[in-house]
């Protein structure tokens, strides 16, 4: 199942208006450029921000995810004929051979079911060519990240085109470690009404990880730091062989 914020049309709809700062995905544009990356898989492309970034620098580029209406919006925007767009997960891919597979954002640690975290794993790994990279990011648990996700940190107000004030702001439901759960809550001010939407993420240890990319068959080459959230999350390299 996907997450509301990710799967009901109208919240699929305003994802980007709300969170129009996408300078996190900067360092994967760069990293995109590092390994000359001409075809690139984008696991959790979402509504395809990355993927378009990648397809407009000329770059072949196929996006995936399970999320129908975040992948309609995707497919809405200019540009999008150019990316390869699938409805599904990296665990039932069709047969590629890539430079270079991402999972930007909250996406690997949206993964939170060991068994599917590693057939992802697996997934991407089969997709690439011998001597391609996997990039992908994960908070580091020991920042509890999760203790500033409250109404008063995180309460807004966004206007947006065609649509009007939609207030919004998260707030905790469950810390059970390594699983955090939480809930946005999002009001239309056109028509009142409410949507809410819970989330889970699995907080993985940079040793964990590591050893289950080792466990795939992965060369661990880098563990980097986030440009944008320095000492807060782990940026992981990994090389097929």
């Amino acid at each position: 199942m996907t997450d509301e914020c990710f799967g009901h049309p109208r919240l699929a709809a305003i994802y980007d208006p709300l969170d129009p700062d996408r300078r996190d995905l900067d360092a994967y544009v760069r990293m995109a450029e590092e390994f000359g990356a001409r075809q690139v898989l984008d696991i959790g492309c979402g509504t395809g921000v990355f993927a378009l970034l990648l397809a407009d620098r000329g770059v072949e580029v196929v996006g995936v995810d399970p999320a129908v209406a975040s992948v309609d919006v995707a497919r809405g925007k200019p540009g999008s004929e150019r990316v390869r767009w699938i409805c599904g997960d990296a665990t039932t891919l069709p047969p590629l051979r890539v430079d270079l597979v991402t999972m930007t954002a909250n996406v690997a640690q949206a993964i939170v079911d060991p068994q599917t975290w590693r057939k992802t794993l697996r997934g991407a790994y089969e997709a690439l060519r011998p001597g391609g990279h996997l990039v992908f990011e994960t908070r580091d648990p020991a920042g509890r990240a999760w203790e500033e996700w409250n109404r008063a940190a995180s309460y807004t107000v966004t206007q947006i085109p065609d649509v009007g004030a939609v207030e919004s702001w998260v707030r905790l439901t469950e810390v059970s470690e390594p699983l955090v759960t939480f809930r946005w809550t999002y009001v239309f001010g056109a028509d009142g009404q409410v949507l809410t939407s819970d989330s889970t993420l699995r907080f993985r240890g940079r040793q964990e990880v590591e050893a289950e990319l080792t466990a795939q068959g992965y060369v661990v080459e880098d563990v980097r730091d986030a440009p944008d959230r320095p000492g807060r999350e782990f940026v992981f390299v990994a090389r097929r062989p």
